[in-house]
């Protein structure tokens, strides 16, 4: 088994149609997603590594200095799967962009450190 990292990204625009929506059909969106997601993480329990977390602010390291940035990612989960195929189809129809405004998921191997 493999250790995959899943990044869900989110566009500003669909935030920004998110914010459009009445308070009260954002918060009964908000509490089907909640358990739509909870489903989601105990059907796919034994392959969820680090049920992850939403990502705040970001800042930007470079040898100029740092800066803050805005960018896509919006929350990551750790998963373990056979392959990079298998632990995208993890994610199909996941309530991220079916129910609340995130656009994707994107799904990448953490490679071992080499030499370590």
């Amino acid at each position: 088994m493999k250790t995959y990292l899943a990044i869900f990204t989110g566009s500003p625009a669909s935030m920004d149609v998110w914010k459009t929506l009445d308070e009260g059909t954002r918060a009964a969106r908000e509490q089907a997603g909640m358990q739509a997601w909870q489903e989601w993480a105990t059907r796919n329990a034994d392959a969820i590594v680090d049920h992850g977390a939403p990502l705040g602010k970001t800042k930007r390291i470079t040898s100029d200095g740092i800066a803050d940035i805005r960018n896509a990612m919006a929350a990551y989960t750790v998963v373990r799967a056979e392959s990079q195929d298998d632990a995208a189809k993890l994610f199909e129809n996941h309530p991220h962009f079916a129910i609340f405004p995130g656009d994707g998921v994107e799904v990448m191997e953490c490679l071992p450190i080499p030499g370590m």
